[in-house]
């Protein structure tokens, strides 16, 4: 595999053309895992505190987005790198396949009714995305949608995913410009990888829980989701909202890796604690004097 220079290895640079083979699945940076380990606890101790003055300062949400093949660890990444945040300012979404009324409204509705509000953190465990890639790779998905000028298979060309490329970045432009820090995480995972931990999902008996028959029929159609996702990454990273490419090959990485990225994003926000004017402050001294008499 084809592994590129270490300071593009986890972004795809916008207005590039992009393919999956093009970024290492293992790549570590040299790191050890203990190193690596040892740095998530600091991002998570990090992220706890820039998290508490994003609620505070209540004017930027933050949209984190995860893509990736079956068992590339979305679930645990999110589990450890969010592990030190409030709950009350931090909602994960979770989306498997539309339901009846999701499927008679437009792609984005599902979607747009569990955008984070400001001040809050909210994660995506799949998202508007899956329109440009399960359904890339099943078409038959669109003609259930009853779109008016899609009627046949033969309607869905390249066209209509140009202009399905544009509806996502036009939104994203709308969120970021509305207050929104949208961060976009690829967790890329290698097709011999994806196989030994869905084997040890069959040999692990507390592990049987997480293997669906579907994660098998999906991994016969690997390399067309390959070019769906290097399509992906070629018209939707944009310098507003662009997409980060993460070894998944080993955990620790990767999760250390999206840990520091939310980190530094984060840190780049404008968000204090908000300050109080004299009066209030004359308040809080009264209000100090009554407890203390009290």
């Amino acid at each position: 595999m084809k592994k590129i220079g270490k300071n593009e290895q986890l972004f795809a640079v916008p207005g590039k053309k992009h393919s999956v083979e093009d970024f290492s699945s293992e790549y570590t940076g040299g790191m050890k895992k203990e190193d690596g380990k040892t740095l998530l606890e600091d991002n998570i101790d990090a992220l706890a505190k820039l998290q508490d003055r994003l609620y505070a300062d209540g004017r930027y949400a933050v949209l984190v987005i995860f893509q990736a093949m079956d068992a590339a660890g979305k679930d645990g990444t999110i589990k450890h790198v969010m592990s030190g945040v409030n709950p009350q300012g931090c909602q994960v979404y979770n989306f498997k396949q539309p339901s009846t009324e999701e499927l008679a409204h437009d792609y984005f509705w599902r979607t747009y009714k569990c955008m984070p509000e400001r001040g809050r953190i909210g994660i995506f465990n799949r998202s508007y995305y899956e329109e440009t890639l399960v359904a890339k790779v099943h078409p038959e998905i669109v003609l259930r949608q009853k779109l008016p000028t899609i009627t046949s298979l033969n309607d869905i060309n390249p066209n209509f995913w140009k202009h399905r490329y544009r509806q996502i970045n036009d939104l994203e432009r709308h969120l970021v410009d509305n207050g929104t820090l949208i961060i976009k995480f690829f967790l890329n995972i290698s097709k011999e990888q994806q196989k030994r931990r869905l084997m040890r999902r069959i040999d692990d008996e507390t592990r049987n829980w997480k293997f669906d028959m579907s994660d098998l029929r999906e991994r016969g159609f690997w390399d067309d989701y390959m070019n769906a996702y290097s399509e992906m990454l070629t018209h939707t990273s944009t310098k507003y909202a662009p997409w980060h490419v993460i070894p998944a090959d080993n955990k620790w990485y990767m999760r250390y890796a999206v840990g520091r990225i939310i980190v530094e994003h984060l840190s780049k926000l404008d968000i204090q604690y908000p300050k109080i004017d004299d009066e209030a402050r004359q308040k809080l001294k009264e209000a100090k004097a009554a407890l203390t008499n009290d």
